[in-house]
């Protein structure tokens, strides 16, 4: 979950570094380092700590002036984050400098079998283990650095995005990937690295993105050459056109990252439908569907498999599904799926929903379904992510980047997507009457004006977030389709405040959970008029006769629960399987306003990464 940066070219390289780092910190953010070669020398400058911290020690130590460097942005695996287990790391001689995001999982047998080579060690990483052994294969084959890389990679077992600079070669950079994104940005006269394109947006729109188990030597003066890892095999590299643009990676006037994209979902909606839901014809068209629609019409079940925020959204879908398609839906984590042994066959359909299109454990439950002969379709907002790449169909969200670590608009624009899919199945299942799905389709349109709406209630979210800053339990209610946007919400205030929070049904409450209500206990309860109300609402009064604070989310006009709760935030009146879209609005105001009232970095919450690309 590391972000690694590099640079080769005409250009200074440090500013490029250092920028696409803090660009990277989504990745990872204890610790970071740079390493720039100049004048037949290797400058080395590391910290625990952020790309700002970096960037202030850099200045002040070494000469920052190269055309040549990497840079990595640490999420800690194997070693405490400090100084000295920061990236890069340099092999024995000095010779060899590399950064990596992933796991080396056999490093310790490595590690034995170098330091019985005579090879010493000053960090706790992987990462060192790696490098050295690049250097022994070089050293003791007598090869050239690429064929070192490819070797050694060949020995090493687990997950890498990795760079490897050799001083003796400075006018190349040697990168190989197996289980972590890396893009390659193609300029005039230069290359830039990068583990997503966010740091060269602004300087090329071509880049290249390796496939899994590819490496490439990156050298001034000629073309990337891309090759497998395994079988030497050199590969067409496929440049891509970039889409997007520096002003979405920006804060565009916001405080922080999560802010704006919050703001952002009615646009992100609006964005995800556009060409697919045409409303005056009546009609939903998506490729990835309508090329594959009898496995869906024929499919035994759907299995959606996901992690964290995407595993919530996969949640709703399958109250959508089993409500609008009448097709059987199991949800499972991503990471107990792969390891439980899971029966699956041929006549499954297996639907991966990832934001950034690399979470390992479903790129590893995706691979346990194909194996198993069942059709996959990926859900995913990253263009030519690997999950994009090895599923059988999918669709974009088309949510724009999303940097804020804590997810909003990829939430909301996940179940987009999937409510989309769910409506076109229905209606070609005949599940759906014509009159009902013009209807749906006429409401979807809504939703981007009535989050803005939503978004209204931000002040009064305001002030209801500063009567509970300093709550150190909450709970969260729901009931069927807004269940799961319980479990987000708890999640939500869980991630960037660290105020323990638990979501449940509603109506479990009095098995268990209503024994830790009193004065001191606020409950967050999404009560809108849809599906049972009259059944929240007694779940809302057994909370309110154990004197517990009550924070309701509650369509416009409500009255009975306005009448018995502590605090109201109203959201606009909508179908039943459309309101997850607008409940999870005031709730991430909510957790928003709580972590910055608490001083706490809510784009960059403690222990955290964006994109979990190890296990």
């Amino acid at each position: 979950m590391c972000g690694i940066v590099g640079y080769i070219g005409r250009r200074d390289a440090y500013p490029i570094i250092v920028n696409g780092l803090q660009r990277l910190e989504y990745r990872g953010y204890d610790s970071a380092g740079i390493a720039l070669f100049n004048n037949d020398e290797i400058k080395l400058c590391k910290t625990k700590g952020k790309v700002a911290e970096l960037d202030l020690k850099c200045k002040s130590e070494i000469n920052t002036e190269a055309h040549i460097g990497i840079g990595h942005t640490r999420w800690a695996t194997h070693g405490e984050p400090n100084d000295i287990n920061s990236h890069p790391h340099v092999s024995n001689s000095g010779d060899l400098v590399i950064i990596h995001n992933g796991i080396i999982e056999n490093y310790e047998s490595l590690k034995k079998e170098l330091i019985n080579r005579g090879y010493s060690f000053s960090s706790d990483t992987d990462t060192e283990v790696l490098i050295n052994l690049i250097e022994d294969v070089q050293k003791n084959e007598g090869v050239k650095l690429g064929k070192a890389v490819q070797v050694a990679l060949n020995q090493a077992i687990g997950a890498y995005a990795i760079t490897v600079f050799d001083k003796k070669k400075p006018n190349e950079l040697v990168v190989a990937r197996l289980g972590s994104p890396l893009a390659i940005g193609v300029g005039e006269d230069e290359y830039f690295i990068a583990s997503d394109a966010s740091p060269f947006i602004e300087f090329t729109k071509n880049a290249i993105y390796l496939e899994d188990g590819e490496m490439a030597v990156v050298r001034l003066g000629r073309d990337v050459r891309v090759r497998e890892i395994k079988n030497d095999n050199l590969v067409d590299a496929y440049v891509q056109k970039l889409q997007m643009n520096l002003d979405q990676i920006e804060k565009g006037g916001y405080e922080h990252f999560m802010l704006k994209e919050i703001y952002e979902q009615p646009s992100a909606i609006e964005d995800t439908y556009r060409g697919r839901m045409l409303v005056n014809e009546g009609i939903i068209k998506m490729s990835g569907i309508d090329d594959h629609l009898n496995r869906f019409l024929n499919a035994n079940r759907i299995i959606i498999v996901a992690c964290g925020t995407s595993w919530h959204a996969g949640l709703v879908a399958e109250y959508i599904f089993e409500d609008l398609a009448r097709i059987p839906v199991e949800v499972e984590y991503a990471s107990e799926f792969r390891y439980r042994n899971p029966v699956i066959g041929k006549g499954d359909v297996l639907i991966a929903i990832s934001q950034s299109g690399e979470t390992a454990d479903t790129m590893a439950a995706i691979k346990l379904a194909k194996e198993n002969g069942a059709f996959v379709f990926g859900v995913c907002n990253v263009v030519g992510s690997s999950i994009s790449r090895v599923t059988d169909a999918g669709a974009y969200t088309h949510a724009g980047p999303e940097i804020g670590v804590a997810s909003t608009k990829a939430f909301t624009t996940q179940i987009t997507i999937l409510t989309l899919i769910a409506l076109k199945l229905g209606k070609e299942k005949g599940s759906i009457n014509n009159s009902d799905f013009h209807m749906y389709l006429r409401e979807m349109d809504l939703i981007p004006s009535k989050i803005e709406k939503a978004l209204q209630s931000n002040e009064h979210i305001l002030e209801v977030a500063n009567h509970y800053k300093n709550s150190r339990n909450c709970l969260y209610l729901g009931r069927g389709y807004n269940f799961p946007v319980a479990l987000e919400g708890a999640l939500k205030l869980k991630e960037i405040s660290y105020i323990h929070a638990e979501g449940y049904p509603a109506a479990e409450m009095k098995h268990g959970p209503i024994a830790l209500i009193d004065e001191e206990m606020p409950v967050v309860v999404i009560a809108t008029k849809k599906g049972h109300y009259e059944k929240v609402v007694s779940n809302v009064q057994e909370i309110k006769s154990r004197k517990g604070k009550i924070i309701a989310i509650v369509t416009e006009g409500d009255e009975q629960v306005s009448q018995i709760a502590d605090h109201t935030i109203t959201i606009p009146d909508t179908f039943e399987a459309l309101t997850p879209l607008l409940t999870t609005i005031p709730l991430q105001l909510l957790s928003y306003h709580i972590a910055v009232m608490l001083g706490k970095n809510v784009d960059q919450p403690r222990n955290l990464a964006k994109s979990v690309t190890v296990e």
